[in-house]
C-alpha cells in the first residue's frame, strides 16, 4: 500500500526525468481480466483529466473490458477526479454514497478512485476511515500500472491503494481511446513548478517535465494520417514546454513543428502569463493553422492579491502582454480565469479585478470563489472574506464578464466563419455543433454527413454563450 505524502510531492531535485517506453505491459492473464465485464468511468476536471480517461479506457479495453454508458450496468466503476476545488470533492464523495448501495446489491462490483484527488492525503485518509469498501485507489503517476493494481486487489479481495508521491517520469506508448474522431488531446508536458499559493496541481501532478518533441510530432503525424482535423497540446503550464529539456527547443519550436505537419487546426492549453514569449506570439501569427484563441488566466486584478497568490506578474505586466497579443494576432479571442474572495481580498482589490475585466473585455472567463486546498500555502492564510461577500462579488463579476462575452459574440453576427462540426446538438438532433477558430460554439442545421468537416457558416444569431448559423452554399 502506497499512501500519498504532500511533503514528498513538493520536493524538486536534480533527478533526471526518465522517458520510459516499455512500462506498459500486459500478460496473457491480465488480458483476460476484463472478459465478460463492463466498465464505467466518470471524469471530473480539466482536459488533462479527460485525456487521462482516454488512456484508462484504452488500457481497460486491452484487458477486454467493455464500456457501458450507465454505471448500473457496470462491473467496474472508476471515478477520475479533480482536486482544484472543494465542490468536486463533495460531488465525488456524494456519488460514492450512491455507488455503495450498488455494490451492496452487486458484491462483485469493482469500485475505484483515481486522478488528482487520489494524490491528496486528506482524501485517502477519508477513504481509509469511511470508504474501505472501495477496491482500488491510484494516482496520476501510475496509470500505466492499472492492470496490476486491479489484479492485486482482486486477488487479495481488499482495498489496494497505490499512490506515488514523486516528482514523476514520462511514460510513452500508453494506448489511447480517443473520444472524438476529429479532434485530439496530446500531452506536451506534465506537472508544474510554479507553486501558486492556492494551487494543489504541483503536488498532485509532479514536477514540470516535457515530452521529447519527436514523440509529440510522431503522434500528430499519425493523427493527420487518420484524418483528424485538430490537436490541442496540453500542459498545466504549457508555455513552459522545453525549459526542462537538454536541448534548445521551446514552446515556439513545438508550435511551429506541429503546424508544419499540416494538421488543419492547432491549439494549446493552459498558458501562464509568465512564460508567454514574444517568439510564441510570432509563431502563432505566422501560421494560419495555429488557432487565434488564447486562454490566459489572470486570477486577480490586484497586485497585492497577485503577489499573495504567487503569480509572478503584476496587473500592468499582464495588460501589456494582453495588448501585445491583441495587436499581433488579428481577430484573436482571449479568455481567462478569475478567483474572487482570496484571503485578504478587500473591496478595493476586488474593484481592481473588475477594472482589469473592463480593460481587457475578455471573450469569456471562468470565475470561481477561492477554494481552500489542504497542503497549499494559501490554506494557512487567514480566510477573512465572509462567504456572503464572496458570493456577492462573484455575482457582480459574472454580470460584467457576461456583458463582454455577449459583446464579443455580437461581432460575429452576419459574418462567415469556418467551423469544425464535431457533434450532434444535445437538444435538437437536426442540428450539429462545432467551434470557430476562436473557440466560439456554433449550432448549425446540417446533415450528419458534415460531421468532422470544417465548413463555412454564416452567423445568424449571437447570444452570450453560443452562436447559431447556416451553412454557406
Amino acid at each position: 500500500m502506497d499512501l500519498p505524502n504532500l511533503k514528498e510531492a513538493r520536493k524538486r531535485t536534480d533527478k533526471k526525468v526518465e522517458v520510459l517506453t516499455d512500462s506498459y505491459r500486459l500478460t496473457e492473464e491480465l488480458k483476460k481480466l476484463g472478459l465478460n465485464r463492463n466498465y464505467y468511468i466518470r471524469t471530473y476536471g480539466c482536459q488533462m483529466n479527460e485525456h487521462d480517461t482516454e488512456k484508462i479506457k484504452a488500457i481497460l479495453e486491452d484487458m477486454n473490458f467493455q464500456e457501458v454508458e450507465n454505471m448500473e450496468n457496470a462491473d467496474l466503476i472508476l471515478l477520475n477526479t479533480c482536486a482544484i476545488r472543494e465542490n468536486v470533492h463533495n460531488k465525488v464523495f456524494g456519488l460514492l454514497g450512491h455507488i455503495k448501495s450498488l455494490k451492496e446489491k452487486k458484491p462483485h462490483l469493482i469500485v475505484g478512485l483515481c486522478g488528482c484527488m487520489a494524490q491528496e492525503k486528506v482524501v485517502v485518509d477519508e477513504i481509509l476511515n469511511k470508504y474501505q469498501w472501495l477496491d482500488i485507489v491510484f494516482g496520476t503517476h501510475n496509470i500505466h500500472n492499472l492492470p496490476n493494481i486491479l489484479a492485486t486487489s482482486l486477488a487479495k479481495k481488499e482495498l489496494e491503494i497505490e499512490v506515488l508521491s514523486v516528482e514523476g517520469d514520462i511514460y510513452e506508448n500508453i494506448p489511447v481511446k480517443r473520444e472524438s474522431k476529429y479532434k485530439a488531446w496530446i500531452n506536451a508536458m506534465y506537472g508544474c513548478d510554479k507553486f501558486c499559493t492556492y494551487c494543489i496541481v504541483p503536488y498532485t501532478r509532479g514536477k514540470q517535465r516535457s515530452r521529447r518533441p519527436e514523440f509529440i510530432i510522431s503522434e500528430v503525424k499519425q493523427l493527420v494520417e487518420e484524418g483528424y482535423q485538430e490537436v490541442t497540446l496540453l500542459g498545466q503550464n504549457v508555455n513552459a514546454y522545453g525549459k526542462d529539456l537538454d536541448i534548445n527547443y521551446r514552446m515556439e519550436n513545438l508550435l511551429e513543428d506541429v503546424a508544419k505537419t499540416g494538421i488543419p487546426r492547432v491549439r494549446f492549453l493552459t498558458s501562464h502569463p509568465w512564460d508567454f514569449t514574444d517568439k510564441m506570439i510570432e509563431v502563432i501569427k505566422k501560421y494560419k493553422n495555429i488557432m487565434p484563441y488564447i486562454h490566459l488566466p489572470v486570477q486577480s486584478g490586484s497586485n497585492k492579491i497577485l503577489k499573495l497568490m504567487g503569480r509572478r506578474y503584476t496587473k500592468e505586466e499582464y495588460i501589456d502582454l494582453f495588448n501585445k497579443i491583441k495587436e499581433a494576432i488579428p481577430n484573436v479571442a482571449i479568455t481567462t480565469d478569475i478567483i474572487v474572495g482570496f484571503p485578504g481580498e478587500t473591496d478595493i482589490d476586488f474593484r481592481e479585478t473588475l477594472d482589469i475585466v473592463n480593460t481587457c473585455k475578455f471573450d469569456s472567463a471562468f470565475t470561481f470563489i477561492f477554494s481552500k486546498r489542504e497542503g497549499t500555502a494559501a490554506a494557512k492564510m487567514t480566510d477573512n472574506v465572509p462567504i456572503e461577500v464572496k458570493n456577492k462579488r462573484l455575482q457582480e463579476l459574472n454580470k460584467l464578464v457576461n456583458k463582454y462575452a455577449e459583446e464579443a459574440n455580437q461581432k460575429y453576427l452576419n459574418q462567415v466563419v469556418p467551423v469544425l462540426l464535431e457533434g450532434v446538438n444535445e437538444k435538437d438532433n437536426t442540428m450539429l455543433y462545432g467551434y470557430t477558430e476562436t473557440m466560439k460554439r456554433v449550432n448549425v442545421k446540417a446533415d450528419k454527413s458534415y460531421l468532422g468537416k470544417i465548413v463555412d457558416v454564416k452567423i445568424t444569431k449571437a447570444g452570450t454563450w453560443l452562436l447559431e448559423g447556416e451553412l454557406c452554399a
